[in-house]
């Protein structure tokens, strides 16, 4: 049975308390009336004199006593009780003003109390600065050391800002691990704000220390100040909000001053997040395809299968301004998978000899069922399982390899081959190659398009090729764009190349147009027609 709240106590504790002053009041009254006669009496009557001592009436006057009594108490009961719900109503509205881990105002509080500041620095004609304070990677902390060293951590933050930020400053907790500081300063001294941030990256970059365990950890910030523009409280937070994505996005543990150019990217990427959750199912998203080539023979091998958004309104958008948001979205697998499957109904009648490769996103890896996905598009467009390379970076590796040793081995058992990705980017290139039975490794283009003024290139793309031949895993470099780049690739014993010495990717339309022109497309299947067999869907790992 639960206590009900003071709210609903206070009426009939109310109610009660006037009944019982009410008799207090009536005793208090009868006390005067009868009681001065009584004890004059019992005075008399003790000194010998004849007043006879109405028994009724000194029972009236000690009922009046205990009635007197009873209402003494009583009122110090209420008192207390009144007492009790005053400082119970002064913690509630503590706790809604302020957090109850760090102590400082809550976002709703920072709001109110900002607006009055906010006010008075326009009065004063000073400056407002808003600084938003992230803990960098603080999910970590809580799954590797628990809640409760988290909060620990979270105060030991709250302590720092709280020590470094200028006296007459509004500190706040905005959310889980975000605070935020707010002063007023000299519009001409814009410094002072960069100084503060840089003192609180600077001591929240040491370690935590609990327990004997140091915790490492840093904050990034977002910086703005009340210009022209900006006209409440809020509009600056937002604005250093926006700032604090910049830093984060960034690189994390550094600090950003909010500018405009931040909030017009912002808003293309809400833009860009909107139309992308439609693009995918409306297949807007396309592939495009990449040659690659035999560099002995000159010939086209294959192509790399490319996206390319055709919106409707933008014109075409790279690759690199949407992906990076399917993966945040959690939309990558989605758009993989429909690239592949457009690519493979493209591809179907092509010459037989030609291949397609498919890179796959880290976060792809992290799916138990990518490889069943991929074979079961295989099957319903009808595309061989030996025409196709998937290519895997190295740094989709780091998170979980048994996981990807699991996949890949589904997909080799289909007859799919697999390429290693952007080869000497990664931390440990050589345990991969052992590690997952690749099929070829690829020389990332950083290294290739400077062979011919960095001798350090060169000397690495040549270790490459010759770990490559040592190993059986022919070798592909990636970004060729001039004929000598291509002439020395060859040279040393590269065995394939692709990049714009061959052409820009080409749309569908376009590359079979080229295909037709060199002789390397097959009559067309009937498009109404069911898809040949591919693959059986053996799912074997």
């Amino acid at each position: 049975m639960t206590a009900k709240p003071a709210a609903t106590r206070a009426p009939r504790n109310i109610s009660r308390e006037f009944m019982t002053g009410a008799v207090t009041g009536a005793a208090i009254l009868l006390f005067v009336c009868t009681g001065g006669a009584v004890i004059v009496k019992t005075i008399a009557h003790l000194h010998g004199g004849t007043a006879v001592v109405d028994r009724t009436l000194i029972a009236v006057m000690l009922l009046n006593i205990a009635l007197i009594l009873f209402g003494w108490f009583r009122y110090r009961a209420l008192a207390e009780e009144l007492s009790d719900l005053t400082d119970a109503g002064h913690r509630a509205q503590a706790l809604a003003q302020r957090d109850p881990l760090t102590g400082f105002l809550n976002r709703r509080s920072l709001s109110d109390d900002g607006a009055t500041l906010f006010a008075s620095a326009r009065r004063r004609d000073k400056a407002m600065a808003m600084l938003t304070i992230d803990v960098d990677h603080f999910k970590s902390v809580n799954d590797l050391h628990g809640y409760a060293v988290g909060d620990l951590l979270l105060a030991h933050v709250a302590e720092t800002i709280a020590a470094i930020a200028p006296g007459a400053s509004l500190l706040a907790r905005l959310g889980e691990d975000e605070f935020a500081c707010a002063f007023v300063f000299d519009s001409a001294h814009r410094n002072v704000a960069d100084r503060i941030a840089e003192r609180m990256i600077a001591a929240l970059a040491l370690p935590f220390r609990n327990n004997g365990v140091d915790i490492h950890t840093s904050v990034s910030i977002g910086i703005a100040h009340s210009d022209g523009d900006c006209g409440s409280i809020d509009a600056l937070l937002r604005k250093a909000d926006i700032a604090l994505h910049a830093a984060k996005t960034s690189g994390r543990n550094r600090r950003a001053w909010f500018d405009h150019a931040m909030e017009r990217a912002l808003q293309l990427r809400g833009e860009l997040e909107a139309g992308l959750r439609n693009a995918i199912p409306a297949q807007e998203i396309v592939p495009y395809f990449e040659q690659q080539v035999d560099l002995t023979t000159g010939r086209i091998t294959g192509f790399e299968v490319l996206a390319r958004w055709e919106h409707p309104v933008r014109g075409m958008i790279a690759p690199d301004a949407f992906i990076p948001i399917a993966e945040e979205i959690g939309m990558i697998g989605e758009l993989s998978l429909s690239i592949m499957r457009q690519a493979f109904a493209d591809a179907r009648d092509w010459d037989a000899g030609l291949t397609l490769s498919v890179n796959v996103s880290p976060l792809q890896l992290r799916d138990a069922w990518l490889a069943q996905k991929i074979i079961k598009t295989l099957v319903e467009t009808g595309f061989p399982a030996s025409r196709l390379e998937i290519e895997i970076t190295e740094t989709a590796l780091f998170d979980n390899l048994p996981l990807a040793q699991s996949i890949v081995g589904s997909l080799k058992n289909q007859g799919i081959r697999l390429a290693l990705d952007d080869f000497g980017t990664g931390y440990s290139s050589l345990a991969h190659l052992r590690a997952l039975p690749f099929d070829r490794i690829k020389i990332d283009k950083s290294f290739v398009s400077s062979i011919l003024d960095n001798p350090e290139s060169m000397a690495i793309v040549n270790t490459i090729v010759r770990l490559g031949d040592s190993l059986n895993l022919p070798t592909t470099a990636e970004g060729i764009e001039d004929a000598a780049i291509e002439e020395r690739l060859h040279a040393i014993g590269c065995a394939k190349g692709q990049g714009y010495l061959y052409g820009r990717p080409l749309g569908t339309a376009q590359v079979r147009r080229l295909l037709a022109e060199k002789r390397l497309l097959a009559q067309r299947p009937d498009r109404d027609a069911p898809p040949p067999r591919g693959i059986a869907p053996r799912l074997a790992s």
